[in-house]
């Protein structure tokens, strides 16, 4: 039976994974339903998401330790990938091209994101830790969306004009809204769909026991009738 100690380690273990991921296969870009998205919208909901279920149980510090943690590992990554770009190649290794192609493209993008993380994650806690004392500790699924919802749109907005403003003449501030506004929906659609998944972790941090199969609805409307 894993302790709570440990059940926090594995969201920490989460929470730095997504993070990686959305800056590493982050910068393939796809078609959802007609809408210009990166790969990592799969897991920018998880940032939010284990925030909102550390903050729940253990409070706002704790989140806050999460944030700042993912932050030095993302500073810590961006250097090391410029570093790596920059140190020559062995004569018999011919990617260098390739390499400095895929991950220098990437740098100005974890850059921005770097930025975007840090203010978002830190008004998502904030915001959420707000909700959660208005609410009277009452109706998780409104501080978990409340939160998520204006935290993501402020990390779309300045991920987007930091990675994207003037790289080229196309990607005036008119157009970069016109980015974001449909990338935001997608997110928001995400944050709505994981609500029953902020449930289930918060109980299964809280709790020794194990969340059984079909009892998602049942922990929505105990919650509803608090």
């Amino acid at each position: 039976m894993l302790t709570k100690n440990q059940k926090t380690e594995i969201m920490l273990g989460l929470f730095v994974g997504s993070m990686v991921l959305v800056n590493t296969i982050g910068t393939k870009i796809t078609t959802i339903v007609g809408v210009r998205v990166s790969v990592g919208i799969f897991f920018m909901p998880l940032l939010f998401l284990v925030t909102d279920i550390v903050g729940e149980v253990h409070g706002r510090e704790r989140a806050r330790s999460f944030v700042r943690i993912a932050s030095g590992i993302l500073i810590f990554m961006f250097i090391m990938v410029y570093i790596s770009i920059k140190m020559p190649a062995n004569e018999t290794w011919g990617l260098q091209e390739q390499y400095a192609l895929i991950f220098g493209s990437s740098l100005r993008m974890t850059f921005a994101s770097i930025v975007s993380f840090i203010i978002s994650q830190s008004f998502d806690v904030s915001a959420f830790d707000f909700w959660k004392r208005l609410t009277k500790g009452r109706h998780l699924w409104l501080r978990n969306n409340m939160s998520t919802i204006f935290s993501q749109f402020i990390d779309t907005t300045i991920f987007m004009f930091l990675a994207f403003y003037r790289v080229s003449p196309k990607f005036t501030a008119g157009f970069i809204f016109s980015l974001i506004i449909p990338y935001w929906f997608f997110k928001v659609a995400f944050a709505l769909l994981d609500t029953p998944l902020c449930y289930i972790g918060v109980r299964w941090l809280n709790n020794e026991k194990t969340i059984k199969p079909g009892s998602t609805g049942k922990l929505l409307k105990e919650e509803a009738q608090q």
